[in-house]
């Protein structure tokens, strides 16, 4: 499987959906699935299901399963591990804006479920994690190496497979702090 994606502004939208994005993020967590699965794991019909997974299938962020199912159940599977945006000035249109937040909702929400399962994970998991943040003055030529640079480290990291691996999440959120430039117009 391919590493990652960069979507074009028609895959954002469609990616946009918070039922899509949810739907992608389990194809890629847990494995191929059918629709009938899915719609358990996100509590929604299986016609509503099947049309998103059309629709993430129309954009390349899935395919068909072949290996697995007949005729009646349709397999899916993600056909890349990640997908990475960049955006600078022009490129953010309502699109975009519409993708990011939802992709910002879906943090936000995973975080809640971290925070209220933290005292119930296992010793061996005891501080492993962190929702941690830094706060530093740089150039935007900083900016962009420190991103480089914690991409990169994150890319290195290789699935283990020795006992007790389990699936672990790293998300990289780096941006200027809000409200801190003058972003009106020039007289």
């Amino acid at each position: 499987m391919p590493s990652a994606i960069t979507p074009d502004i028609a895959g954002l939208r469609a990616l946009s959906h918070p039922v899509r994005l949810r739907m992608l993020g389990l194809l890629r967590s847990d494995g191929p699935a059918t629709a009938t699965v899915l719609a358990g794991r996100l509590g929604l019909n299986t016609g509503a299901t099947s049309y998103h997974l059309r629709q993430l299938a129309q954009h390349g962020f899935i395919e068909e399963d072949t290996q697995r199912g007949n005729a009646r159940d349709r397999w899916w599977r993600a056909t890349h591990e990640a997908t990475h945006t960049s955006f600078s000035g022009e490129d953010i249109t309502d699109d975009v804006e519409a993708y990011l937040a939802t992709v910002a909702m879906i943090y936000g929400e995973r975080l809640r479920t971290v925070v209220s399962e933290l005292r119930f994970y296992p010793e061996e998991w005891q501080g492993v994690s962190t929702l941690s943040d830094w706060h530093f003055a740089l150039t935007p030529t900083r900016a962009k190496a420190l991103v480089e640079a914690l991409t990169s480290a994150v890319e290195e990291v290789e699935d283990s497979t020795e006992e007790g691996a389990a699936p672990f999440v790293v998300n990289l959120n780096a941006y200027l702090e809000p409200g801190r430039l003058d972003l009106r117009e020039p007289e």
